[in-house]
């Protein structure tokens, strides 16, 4: 049986009748108690042991009480040790100077047995439930990071096959099918891009649990981003033959800061879902002006459809974790259940709400709002047939680059294959290191364009390649520094950051296509 720890106590007080009483009235509790008449003697005792509380008399023979604390305070082993004052003195001077230096309370003398035992036994309690609370937050830091490591080496795991699936279906329908192959080859490349899309559901709401998710505030054209989603959806809306439209306010403004990325996604996770539920007619999604105040802008995006709709009862379960309407929905139309609790979790960081109006059979109109920061008057108009025609510009002349010299580090067999052959069928010139040992070798010896730098391998990962290769150019006094992409499973933005930190120019998210191999090349020599 454990036998309970004695709560340990330092008095300080040059009158002995003073200790005596004090060490009578404290010793009824069980308390552990240690004396001290002169200032030298508490300091030697606090350096050498640390106790539970201090109880320190101002006026000492030696030195005066007020010091004591200052230097207990200041790095001795009781810095975090509660340190109540004894003093007859009764001006607010001297209880304020006490207070600033760091002291938690204080007793008048003199003082009676139940003040005394009240004081002390509260801030032993405090002490102790902020010991508690400590040891609770590191413990759910530490908790926390194994977490995110966990989730990292998870997406890793995952990403990886999912790659060369990617990848390979990617390749596989640019060669000559029939009909019935085509039509399977489709049916993979859907199955591939649900099966990520889920992936990415459970790692975003992870992350947003963990706290670990961060916002950017980038300038970004409203529209220009809203169409995006558009155009990543009209595949799938016009496979149902539903109409799908966006109509925006007159109002708008056309720049804004704010996150791009995670409004698409709100945006996307929305939209999805209308497509997903509707078997005929619209689906369409407003953009309107809520509120302007000061520099910022209230938006309200509303996602319309005409589809099953959602009983008063089901509505309910929406924006629920790992929830759907009913059971039934899981089994018909498939989906985590996260898409709509990570949307309003989304819109809640973003200074939003997020809900639903609908009835059974009657169609649904999801809405939710986003506050986003004033771009500038300087940056409001934006010609919109520019952009188009510049982006036109831009992947015809991604179509056609020079042809490069390509270093290829990647271990996983899978994906050398995968990845050799969407880098050649861009029309470079690859050459494959399996390690980032071979990696410098090959860069030492001869002359690249580009590297493609996969992180997690044997023998030497991809960061520790990068630091020697930019060691090498360092030595040569190498003015133009090679380009060097890292390809990984690993999306995480800490990640990202560090790679770049460590000497890599971009990244290549795992699983990518040939469109983002051309992106990055265009991004980095065009």
């Amino acid at each position: 049986m454990n036998k309970t720890v004695q709560q340990k106590i330092l008095i300080v007080d040059d009158m002995p009748v003073n200790l005596e009483l004090m060490k009578s009235i404290l010793s009824r509790e069980d308390y552990l108690i240690v004396t001290s008449k002169t200032g030298n003697s508490a300091m030697a005792k606090a350096n050498a042991n640390v106790f539970d509380l201090i109880l320190l008399d101002i006026v000492l023979p030696d030195i005066d009480g007020f010091e004591i604390c200052r230097q207990i305070k200041a790095g001795s082993k009781n810095k975090e040790t509660p340190i109540i004052f004894l003093t007859a003195q009764r001006e607010k001077e001297s209880i304020v100077k006490g207070f600033k230096l760091g002291a938690v309370d204080y007793i008048l003398k003199p003082f009676s047995d139940e003040e005394l035992l009240a004081r002390v036994k509260l801030h032993l309690s405090l002490k102790k439930t902020q010991q508690e609370l400590l040891l609770a937050r590191n413990e759910a830091e530490g908790l926390a990071k194994a977490k995110s490591m966990f989730l990292a080496n998870m997406s890793h795991e995952i990403r990886t096959p999912l790659n060369g699936i990617v990848g390979m279906v990617d390749i596989l329908k640019q060669t000559a099918l029939d009909e019935q192959q085509t039509e399977f080859v489709e049916i993979v490349d859907i199955s591939s891009e649900n099966l990520l899309m889920i992936i990415n559901d459970i790692l975003d709401y992870s992350k947003i649990e963990a706290g670990q998710i961060a916002f950017e505030k980038i300038k970004f054209n409203l529209k220009q981003e809203v169409e995006e989603v558009k155009k990543l959806l009209y595949y799938k809306s016009s496979q149902k033959n539903l109409e799908f439209s966006i109509v925006y306010d007159d109002d708008l403004p056309d720049m804004l800061i704010g996150d791009p990325l995670r409004l698409k996604q709100i945006l996307i996770n929305l939209s999805n879902n209308a497509i997903k539920f509707t078997r005929e007619g619209f689906v369409r999604v407003f953009v309107k002006l809520d509120k302007k105040y000061g520099q910022k802008y209230r938006l309200l995006f509303e996602v319309e459809d005409s589809g099953i709709g959602i009983s008063p009862e089901n509505q309910s379960k929406l924006f629920r974790s790992f929830s759907q309407a009913d059971s039934s929905t899981t089994r018909k139309y498939g989906g985590t259940g996260l898409g709509l609790a990570i949307s309003k979790k989304l819109s809640n960081l973003m200074s939003g709400e997020i809900g639903v109006i609908s009835e059974e059979n009657k169609g649904s109109k999801f809405w939710f709002t986003a506050v986003f920061d004033d771009a500038g008057i300087m940056d409001a108009k934006i010609d919109e047939d520019i952009i188009v025609e510049s982006n036109e510009v831009d992947e015809e002349y991604v179509k056609i680059p020079r042809q490069l010299k390509i270093l290829l580090v990647e271990d996983n067999v899978i994906n050398q294959k995968v990845s050799l052959l969407t880098v050649k069928r861009l029309g470079h010139e690859v050459t494959l290191a399996d390690n980032g040992i071979k990696a410098v070798e090959f860069y030492n010896r001869l002359s690249f364009d580009l590297i493609l730098m996969d992180i997690l391998m044997p023998v030497m990962d991809g960061v520790e390649a990068t630091k020697e290769i930019r060691k090498i150019e360092n030595e040569k006094g190498e003015e133009k520094k090679i380009p060097i992409i890292a390809m990984t499973a690993n999306l995480f933005k800490e990640d990202v950051e560090y790679f770049l930190k460590s000497g890599m120019n971009d990244h290549l998210g795992k699983p990518f296509k040939p469109s983002d191999l051309e992106l990055v090349i265009q991004r980095n020599l065009i």
